[in-house]
């Protein structure tokens, strides 16, 4: 009958994982400060975080708030309901922060039996890299087979043409169409005289 009993009173959780993206020209202390908030508030509510990881300054798939990279940062943790509220009202009051997208993992997990690494939960700095041009990107697309193909109906740059002998020679057959025809003409008119 206890067995029941405590069965009856643990509390189950949910994990979660959470991804937020901060502004490019976001600092190493800011971004810290952020993760320092929402660890604030994961331990408030009862959850336990599991993973912290900073995937650095990535490209994004298109132009949020005229910015075409962010710093991307993901969570993940152990909590109940209204933890999830918390950690994504406090992102949107942050001006850094961009976008972020919260999912479910698993439910029904018991917060007792999970164990966290420390090495797991550490905010680790990304060293800043030099960004490349757009030209050394589309270069790194091309030699991977990636490169954006151009469409048929799109006109053709002039340093195409130049690369393409088949229309200096479409014209250099023209020009001995009409030679040829001129030397004709001038037969014909030395036949008559």
């Amino acid at each position: 009958m206890t067995s029941t009993a405590t069965a009856s009173a643990t509390r189950w959780a949910r994990e979660y994982e959470t991804i937020y993206i901060l502004r490019p020209n976001v600092d190493n202390e800011t971004a810290e400060k952020i993760v320092d908030r929402l660890r604030d508030v994961i331990t408030r509510l009862d959850g336990t975080l599991t993973k912290l990881d900073n995937w650095g300054k990535r490209k994004l798939a298109y132009p949020i708030q005229k910015n075409h990279r962010g710093i991307f940062v993901y969570l993940k943790y152990i909590g109940f309901n209204d933890l999830v509220a918390e950690i994504e009202r406090n992102l949107r009051l942050l001006d850094e922060v961009v976008r972020f997208q919260t999912v479910l993992i698993a439910e029904d997990i018991d917060p007792a039996s999970i164990a966290v690494d420390p090495d797991e939960v550490q905010y680790l700095h990304v060293e800043e890299e030099e960004e490349e041009s757009e030209d050394a990107e589309l270069e790194r697309a091309r030699s991977l087979g990636m490169a954006p193909r151009v469409s048929r109906d799109a006109p053709r740059d002039s340093d195409d043409d130049s690369d393409d002998d088949s229309d200096d020679d479409s014209n250099d057959e023209s020009d001995d169409d009409e030679a040829s025809t001129e030397a004709v003409s001038e037969e014909d008119e030395s036949e008559e005289g």
